[in-house]
């Protein structure tokens, strides 16, 4: 596509955004933004930012707005619907067991060490990891396969 094509349905962009445009424009452009990528994510970063910014400092098409809050709320309702992915549930397992067995190798390994460089007690170094690193790795560990079920959405709440 030529650069001064592009450049035209940019400014497009910007102006549907800012104050509309008539139906065929409109018809033209949403066909260029079904087949152009970097239209689309230009659209879509400049949505974001007067989404940010609580819209635009100058007056702005009534239904334009309505337009930018309606799809930010599905986005926000299509994030919130999300389920759990078990794939990466599992890997948060996995991932926080191998803390805990690294953090136990350390403690064992390298307790003593730590302790005759920090001048301290090796007991104390242990107990420095244990508290700090092999507990918070094994909550963890015990915590996102419970995530499915204490989630808002698999959870029955009965009030009284």
């Amino acid at each position: 596509m030529k650069p001064d094509s592009h450049e035209v349905f940019t400014r497009m962009i910007d102006e549907s955004l800012a104050v509309g445009m008539p139906i065929p424009e409109e018809k033209s452009l949403r066909q260029h933004l079904q087949s152009c990528v970097p239209c689309q994510e230009y659209l879509n970063a400049n949505t974001r930012v007067i989404a940010g910014l609580g819209g635009l400092s100058f007056e702005v098409d009534p239904s334009l707005q309505a337009k930018v809050v309606e799809s930010i709320s599905q986005r926000a309702q299509q994030i919130q619907a999300a389920p759990f992915n078990s794939r990466r549930l599992m890997l948060i397992c996995v991932l926080a067991l191998a803390l805990t067995v690294v953090g136990s190798f350390l403690d064992l390994q390298f307790g003593n060490l730590i302790a005759s460089l920090l001048d301290i007690r090796s007991i104390h170094v242990r107990q420095g990891l244990f508290a700090l690193w092999i507990i918070p790795s094994i909550c963890l560990f015990l915590l996102f396969p419970m995530l499915p079920v204490l989630s808002p959405a698999n959870r029955n709440e009965r009030t009284l």
